[in-house]
């Protein structure tokens, strides 16, 4: 399930009777854990921090043209990419919790919520705020049109550069061998993948070591967002953490299976793997 920010400050988290409960007892329910503190979900290393903290990270890569690759796990992404967990436990790798399910299975597994929700579609937009230059980005995936679009608004709301943009669909397949010579051509600062779960986690591990920019974000319906292809849940149901239960009903035939069956499928994997990182 994904969520926007749940919007708590730190006063609030910290001043909270469940925040002082925590403080006298560590194995409180409910616990905040430490900042950057990794927490186990469905044999994948997800790291519990604040969006701050990890956009300085995205940042400091970016200014050093050190590798990184980020991505934001939600119930989807622990059902679909299990197959990539191995690679996934690469030291350019970080993958953060997205959406309110990950937050249930962290009390379930660590009897503990993680620090904030973290999902691309928010993060992106305050990573841009926060760095002191323009990023130079390109954008691969989606639907005809909708990068271009998205584009746009990186540009002229967000004041960034966008130095190539690529469909998931006949552009992509034009490009063929020749993408990532593209993007290394373009002297992006951050590529954002959009072609949903897994495969743009496995076209992120797959060209890696090919690709010159130095951060790769596995996005999903990012561009969508940005173009206005789709419309984000209104504020109210985002602080309620329900945008999962706002984009089923608006998409209904296609997110069905993933808020039912395949929620039933992440919690037995989450319980299976337990705070194993190794299945």
């Amino acid at each position: 399930m994904t969520s926007g920010n749940d919007g708590r400050t730190d006063a609030e988290a910290y001043g909270s009777p469940r925040a002082e409960a925590s403080a006298r007892d560590p194995a409180a329910i409910g616990e905040e854990p430490r900042a950057g503190e990794v927490m186990p979900i469905g044999g994948y290393r997800v790291q519990s921090i604040a969006g701050e903290a990890l956009a300085q990270q995205l940042l400091a890569a970016c200014s050093r043209r050190e590798k990184i690759q980020l991505f934001f796990a939600n119930t989807n992404f622990v059902v679909k990419c299990r197959r990539l967990r191995p690679r996934l436990q690469s030291s350019s790798v970080r993958v953060v919790n997205d959406g309110i399910g990950m937050d249930l299975a962290a009390l379930l597994i660590h009897r503990r919520r993680f620090a904030v929700n973290l999902n691309g579609t928010d993060f992106v937009p305050d990573l841009c705020r926060r760095s002191p230059r323009p990023l130079r980005f390109f954008l691969l995936g989606s639907a005809p049109g909708v990068a271009e679009r998205a584009a746009r608004h990186l540009v002229d709301v967000l004041g960034q550069q966008v130095v190539g943009t690529c469909d998931g669909y006949a552009q992509y397949a034009d490009a063929g061998d020749g993408l990532v010579q593209r993007i290394n051509d373009a002297g992006a600062d951050i590529v954002l993948v959009a072609f949903g779960n897994p495969r743009q986690e496995a076209w992120i591990l797959d060209n890696r070591a090919a690709v010159s920019a130095p951060a790769m974000l596995g996005v999903g319906a990012l561009l969508d967002f940005l173009s206005g292809n789709a419309k984000r849940a209104p504020d109210w149901v985002r602080s309620c953490r329900l945008e999962w239960f706002y984009r089923l009903s608006c998409e209904p035939k296609r997110l069905l299976r993933r808020y039912t069956l395949d929620l039933l499928l992440f919690f037995w994997i989450c319980l299976r793997a337990g705070k194993r990182t190794e299945i």
